[in-house]
């Protein structure tokens, strides 16, 4: 077990570092630290082969609660903090107990070329990215492309909407269309206006998906590389589903299609 500290001044460097990493989405890129909020991301943490973490952050209720501080142990240091304090700090409604400091795992330089991928084209909000990532994870894409202008993927929000789909994935940040040369994989979009019905296309596995900036839709360039860009059906009607929903229907049909 860790160095043990009482911390009860919201001026502790510890904290004024966990005030950065919470309210700056990118402040895990200056400082090389990523922070993981409540007992859910903390546990997926620690189910990594060799996991580190480098600071417990747990309130003083959540330390005498025998599963939190089992948690709280693995870490090098801990710190035991009020629980107000703790809440000023976090990003979540509804305060976590419990926060891991942990080095950020370093971001792939290249693309694989034969991973299974999504590739994320200027998807802007936190909470869609993460779901994104998430909805990759479970339907055992691996790899992830986000091109520049996508939001940041370690930022507390993408990692607590992710819940844990990060730390199975091989991450591939601040993308130019020109890289997705390298991925030797069919390439498919999506857009409303698409002729081609999604279940009426041929998905191969392994494949690659992209997921666009909702408003603007696949850019020229990485449309231009698309084997096919496919509509999802709407009997309902409306003008187009969420990224985060349509990227769960293409990924679950790639699937089914894989099993049939």
């Amino acid at each position: 077990m860790g160095k043990i500290t009482q911390i009860t001044s919201r001026g502790s460097p510890l904290l004024l570092r966990l005030r950065k990493l919470t309210g700056d989405a990118t402040a895990y890129r200056r400082l090389a630290t990523v922070v993981l909020e409540g007992e859910h991301l903390c546990e997926a943490w620690l189910a990594r082969p060799g996991a580190r973490v480098q600071h417990a952050i747990v309130d003083a209720a959540a330390w005498q609660e025998p599963r939190l501080r089992r948690l709280a142990e693995a870490a090098d240091e801990i710190a035991v903090v009020p629980a107000p304090l703790l809440a000023a700090l976090g990003t979540l409604e509804s305060p976590a107990p419990i926060a891991f400091l942990v080095a950020a795992p370093p971001a792939a330089a290249e693309i694989a070329a034969h991973e299974p991928s999504l590739v994320l084209d200027r998807v802007q909000d936190p909470g869609n990215v993460g779901s994104v990532l998430r909805s990759a994870a479970a339907f055992g894409f691996t790899q992830a492309i986000a091109l520049v202008g996508t939001a940041a993927l370690w930022s507390p929000k993408v990692v607590r909407a992710a819940m844990g789909a990060h730390f199975g994935l091989r991450l591939v940040e601040g993308a130019d269309a020109a890289m997705l040369a390298s991925l030797e994989l069919p390439l498919f979009g999506t857009s409303s206006h698409a002729a081609r019905r999604v279940d009426e296309t041929a998905l191969p596995w392994p494949c690659a998906w992209v997921f666009s900036h909702e408003g603007q839709g696949i850019g020229a360039a990485i449309a231009a590389r698309c084997a096919a860009v496919v509509a999802i059906p709407q009997p309902g009607g409306g003008e187009s589903l969420n990224v985060a929903a349509a990227a769960a229907v293409c990924l679950y049909e790639t699937v089914r299609q894989r099993e049939r």
